[in-house]
């Protein structure tokens, strides 16, 4: 058979995190300036006209208010002559002086009914109502019924109120207008929009230079964060390529507290794990190869022996047969081990959970070990008296117990004790418990007891396959129980697991006999 070799192909990058940083800052930036554009030429002007608006009213609001509450006439046209109130026209300049009434950069109208005008104020030069002109001395002359002025009376009278924009060349103008009362009077204050004009247009002027400064800037910006942004990345896949070509002892440094350094930290235990998984791995093939090279070893030369030596000799023969066959169930028992823990562990072996009384189950793996117990003149309590209704694999669970009983038998203490409970949860479910008097295990020794292989330095020598606890923890990690063990030097050990109730609530009410 063809054999094929797969390779490694590195992906191929396309725009790197420093590029892909770059573009949305300028699409930040592109995108901001294009949003003040808009708010400079659909928003900026209304809004500006709006707020003119609301003082232009305020402001003829005020005057008319004045020229309601006069407790005489403010004016008089008797055969075309006008006489004026000078107490309010006094008054009324007092205010404007002032600033009770604000009409600076304003243009005040004052008309009667007739539509001519009875006072005006002028504070806005150039205005399109009043048209002004120098004379030879000068004098500012002024013309108080302008065609302009004349319109927007007309407009003001005949509507009650007035709201408009006029223009007259480059001046442009807002005028709000209201009337009195009686009717007798229309007050028109207006001011100019050049400004905001002008303003939209050197803002737009200054807009481009703008956009290509704050663009240069953001993506320099953006080059310098992403070399700071990327660097401790480039760090981690470093790292990783350096675990990739079997270099297990990376530890990478960053000093940032956030998510890259929450990352950087995982990623320095994940390489710590693979360098200890790794080691582990070593350490269990050495172990596997020695123990399997021992009874290869025995029952090679023994089968020699009894081939060419004592093959006539039958007492001979027999013992070193027996030998063989010891050797060989050795053999196998590791064979079987291996191929245990390789199918538990990957998940080839389906778990069959039902419910069943762990209690019961306790009771009929300790009837097992009697003739043990008798033969080696060793006492097994059996702390199970309650029942404990537990959903879970009978046989997988009995497996788990076979193996920490066995292992309380490779450190029996001195009493010659080993004690199994079956303890009910509070809340439901079952705490199993298999405890031994021996010499307990060292404090540095206790995270690795349920790895695969692992041996403490105290059990050098002893009998066994070492995968016995590996095979229980991955049982009871395929249930989901949490278990573990408390042990203490020179007072013996104590491994247990906690099995989840999976019964109805109303599992006692059933459980309950009938009348």
């Amino acid at each position: 058979m063809k054999s094929t070799k797969r390779t490694h192909r590195p992906l191929q990058i396309g725009l790197g995190v420093q590029g892909q940083l770059m573009v949305f800052m300028g699409c930040v930036t592109v995108l901001t300036l294009g949003l003040v554009w808009v708010l400079i030429t659909y928003w900026l002007q209304p809004q500006y006209n709006r707020t003119i608006r609301e003082s232009l009213q305020q402001k003829a609001t005020a005057i008319v208010a004045l020229i309601d509450t006069s407790e005489e006439p403010i004016s008089n046209r008797d055969f075309g002559f006008l006489t004026l109130n000078s107490q309010f026209w006094k008054d009324l300049h007092g205010d404007f002086d002032d600033g009770t009434i604000d009409v600076s950069n304003c243009c005040v109208d004052i008309s009667d009914s007739t539509r001519r005008s009875v006072l005006y104020r002028e504070n806005l030069f150039p205005c399109a109502l009043h048209s002004s002109s120098i004379s030879m001395g000068g004098e500012i002359l002024v013309t108080a019924d302008a065609p302009e002025v004349l319109r927007a009376r007309m407009k003001l009278f005949k509507n009650g109120s007035l709201y408009d924009i006029i223009e007259a060349g480059n001046n442009r103008q807002m005028l709000v207008g209201m009337v009195s009362a009686d009717g007798q009077y229309g007050v028109i204050v207006s001011t100019s929009l050049a400004q905001i004009a002008t303003a939209a247009d050197v803002l737009a002027d200054m807009l481009p230079p703008i956009a290509l400064i704050l663009l240069v800037l953001n993506l320099l910006v953006a080059v310098l964060f992403s070399r700071w942004f990327t660097k401790p990345m480039q760090r981690l896949s470093d790292g990783a390529r350096e675990i990739a070509a079997g270099n297990y002892d990376v530890q990478v440094h960053v000093s940032r507290r956030d998510e890259i350094g929450l990352l950087t930290q995982e990623f320095n235990h994940m390489a710590s794990e693979v360098k200890r998984s790794a080691q582990l791995e070593k350490d269990i093939l050495a172990n596997v190869s020695h123990d399997l090279r021992t009874p290869l070893t025995l029952i090679k030369g023994y089968a020699e022996t009894v081939r060419d030596l004592t093959g006539n000799d039958e007492e001979k023969r027999t013992e070193q047969c027996n030998i063989i066959v010891d050797e060989t169930d050795r053999l196998s028992t590791l064979v079987n081990s291996v191929m245990e823990l390789s199918k538990v562990s990957s998940g080839a072996e389906k778990m069959n959970l039902v419910e069943f009384d762990m209690s019961q189950l306790c009771f009929e793996v300790a009837g097992r070990y009697d003739a043990v117990c008798d033969q080696n003149g060793w006492t097994l309590q059996l702390e199970a008296d309650k029942e404990c209704m537990v959903k879970a694999d009978p046989a997988m669970m009995e497996r788990v117990l076979h193996n920490l009983l066995g292992n309380a038998t490779h450190h029996m203490g001195a009493d010659g004790v080993f004690v199994l409970r079956a303890i009910p949860m509070e809340g439901g479910g079952c705490r199993v418990e298999v405890e031994d008097h021996g010499p307990g295990i060292p404090p540095e020794d206790l995270p690795y007891i349920f790895d695969r292989y692992y041996r403490s330095r105290k059990d050098a020598g002893k009998t066994g396959t070492g995968l016995g606890l590996s095979i229980t923890k991955a049982i009871l990690q395929q249930h989901g129980f949490a278990f573990g063990v408390n042990s203490a030097l020179g007072h013996g050990s104590t491994f247990w697991f906690e099995m989840r109730d999976t019964r109805p609530k109303n599992r006692k009410a059933l459980d309950q006999p009938a009348d």
